[in-house]
């Protein structure tokens, strides 16, 4: 894909919300690894119950940004992210796992049992999405670029949704896979968590489209950019 340069004020705000973006994706994805024991049911319209964590929430957001970032800024940029969030968690995972075995003092408002009951399981939790991040990240960045060499920069909504879609069912299977085995989540929870996730995550994806070709809409005017073309910063 071409990339292009432009003037000084433009890199400026290019780099500005570069940083913003990551900053939202790191935030997102480290949100959803610390409060993801609480369960919550939703039925929208009577529909279709979804049992979910709530740290599914922020996650999709995740997506979301790479595709962005990979639209504009291009593939080595998502990329960039996609590892910064990885060290993030590296860094979460470590200050948990310290502060977990801290011993609380005597006046404490959590001890050391409650803390655990909390915290205790995010080691766990962020070990297993880690893996299974940085593996469906990666895929939804290849998948995009696919997508968007094979159509030569054309229709937005199929490397939006088609990559994020198949990416969510590998993430989504992985961590329930890697959670399962280590026992944090019982088996015959498996296959219902597998399936209210992905369609949660699948639902996400398809009414965050609006979103995304209204901000690619706006970063494309902002640096006079055509389809297909990315900036180089």
């Amino acid at each position: 894909m071409q990339t292009i340069t432009f003037s000084q004020n433009n890199t400026v705000f290019a780099n500005r919300m570069y940083l913003i973006l990551s900053g939202v994706f790191i935030a997102s994805l480290i949100l959803s690894n610390l409060i993801f024991q609480k369960f919550f049911s939703w039925n929208p319209f009577g529909i279709y119950d979804f049992q979910l964590s709530v740290g599914i929430l922020p996650y999709p957001i995740t997506f979301l940004i790479t595709d962005l970032i990979s639209e504009i800024y291009g593939r080595k940029k998502a990329n960039e992210v996609v590892i910064a969030g990885l060290f993030s968690s590296l860094f979460v995972l470590l200050v948990v796992y310290i502060a977990n075995e801290a011993d609380a003092v005597a006046w404490s408002p959590l001890n050391n049992v409650e803390f655990s009951k909390v915290f205790g399981l995010t080691i766990i939790a962020v070990g297993s999405s880690m893996m299974a991040y940085l593996l469906a990240q990666l895929i939804d960045i290849r998948l995009f670029h696919f997508w968007k060499k094979l159509t030569k920069g054309k229709h937005l909504w199929l490397r939006n949704n088609g990559s994020t879609i198949v990416s969510q069912l590998v993430d989504t299977a992985t961590v329930l896979l890697l959670l399962s085995f280590a026992k944090v989540i019982a088996w015959e929870k498996f296959t219902d968590l597998l399936i209210n996730g992905f369609l949660f995550k699948v639902l996400v994806a398809l009414l965050d489209t609006p979103v995304f070709y209204i901000l690619t809409h706006y970063f494309r005017k902002r640096f006079n950019l055509k389809p297909g073309e990315e900036i180089s910063i």
